[in-house]
């Protein structure tokens, strides 16, 4: 069996960066927020009680900074303490680093990895129609697309041409169209972090990882940091209808991020988002494993534009937002039998992971096996009342 504490210590973290994050203090009976000083998890939740009120000071990264507090334990050991299969609950664990913030992701954000949703949709969720509709689709459209950009005069000359061969698909619509697919991936507070098993809908037996860079947006729309997500995503569900987008994307531990947040500096911004390398790897029971790769500098909508898209005048969060920014990968391969394709298999190990935002570690369960979702905002809220902190 793959082993998550492999990836439990601070070799999972980025070596350079202002990181924040979420700890469990056993103490407290409730979460801290915790900034990374060299080995040390540095708990400054009485500056800031929610990860939520540091992203909307004006200089978060510098406000993290600023903050004294008592070291809440190492990296190290509160990373080790994070599986739920060996935790010690009277010491302190890793926690998802966001709180009150929507949970939200982008579509079809890379037109090269825009054929396989149109091939999800005409296979009707039957992985094994998958090889031949996606030789068909790949005569009409080429397969290197790479360099189209959403909404450009290019985009809508293809547009129009596969319209006139009756080759148009809501796919196509959103992966080349002006309008980002913009969709709520999970609810405030359920998210799963690093070390901790994600799940998948146990109606689904066509389903893959998406590694995926998500950003960190303040109520303003002001994009102030970035962290790893894996975007859990079922193939067959949402193969058979698009109207099945929440069934395919929204289930108990589907919304893995982590493993800390690296805010925004003069070390790290927005264009080294645009220029980052996300690789996975998937380490099955079986011995299988698989390895893959998103290029960001591919993707076809700039990430401010996609945010632009989520937050403005027509949309407001008051508590600011996280977003997946979509993700490059598909995976085509078989796994098992011919024509079948990659599917996940329970009890696998998905890791994303990046230099500049470390890694992210999950093992693979069904979502009514995984640790139920029972803290929520209200839980948070009555807790920090408890402490004084609100």
């Amino acid at each position: 069996m793959p082993s998550l504490s492999h990836y439990m210590s601070s070799a999972a973290l980025p070596a350079e960066g202002l990181l924040v994050g979420r700890v469990w203090n056993p103490a407290e009976d409730g979460p801290a927020v915790v900034r990374r000083e060299g080995q040390d998890l540095v708990d400054i939740t009485k500056a800031f009680p929610t990860v939520r009120d540091l992203c909307e000071a004006e200089d978060p990264a510098g406000a993290a900074r600023a903050v004294t507090g008592p070291v809440i334990g190492t990296a190290d050991a509160v990373m080790a303490n994070t599986p739920p299969e060996t935790r010690d609950t009277s010491m302190p664990w890793l926690l998802p680093p966001v709180d009150l913030q929507a949970l939200k992701a982008a579509g079809v954000t890379f037109a090269t990895s825009m054929l396989e949703r149109v091939i999800e949709e005409r296979a009707r969720g039957n992985p094994a129609a998958a090889a031949e509709i996606r030789a068909t689709i790949g005569t009409l459209i080429g397969s290197d697309l790479s360099k189209l950009r959403a909404g450009s005069a290019e985009a809508m000359e293809l547009k129009k041409v596969l319209m006139e061969k009756g080759a148009w698909s809501q796919y196509l619509e959103v992966g080349i169209g002006p309008d980002a697919e913009i969709f709520t991936k999970s609810q405030i507070m359920s998210a799963v972090g690093h070390g901790m098993e994600a799940g998948l809908n146990p109606v689904s037996t066509w389903n893959n990882p998406e590694p995926e860079v998500v950003v960190i947006v303040a109520s303003t729309g002001r994009i102030v940091g970035a962290m790893l997500g894996n975007d859990v995503n079922l193939r067959d569900v949402e193969g058979r209808s698009a109207l099945l987008l929440g069934k395919a994307k929204d289930n108990n531990a589907s919304c893995a991020v982590g493993p800390m947040i690296r805010l925004f500096d003069a070390s790290f911004s927005l264009d080294h988002v645009r220029r980052m390398q996300l690789s996975l790897k998937v380490e099955g029971e079986d011995g299988y494993v698989m390895t893959g790769a998103s290029n960001m500098s591919k993707i076809s909508r700039d990430p401010a534009d996609i945010v632009g898209q989520m937050i403005g005048p027509y949309h407001q969060y008051p508590d600011g937002a996280v977003l997946f920014l979509g993700t490059l990968f598909a995976p085509v391969e078989d796994r098992d039998a011919p024509g079948k394709g990659f599917t996940h298999k329970l009890g696998d190990v998905v890791t994303v992971s990046s230099p500049e935002l470390g890694m992210l570690a999950n093992r693979m369960t069904t979502s009514d096996k995984a640790a139920p979702w029972t803290y929520g905002a209200s839980h948070l809220m009555r807790n920090l009342a408890k402490r004084g902190l609100l």
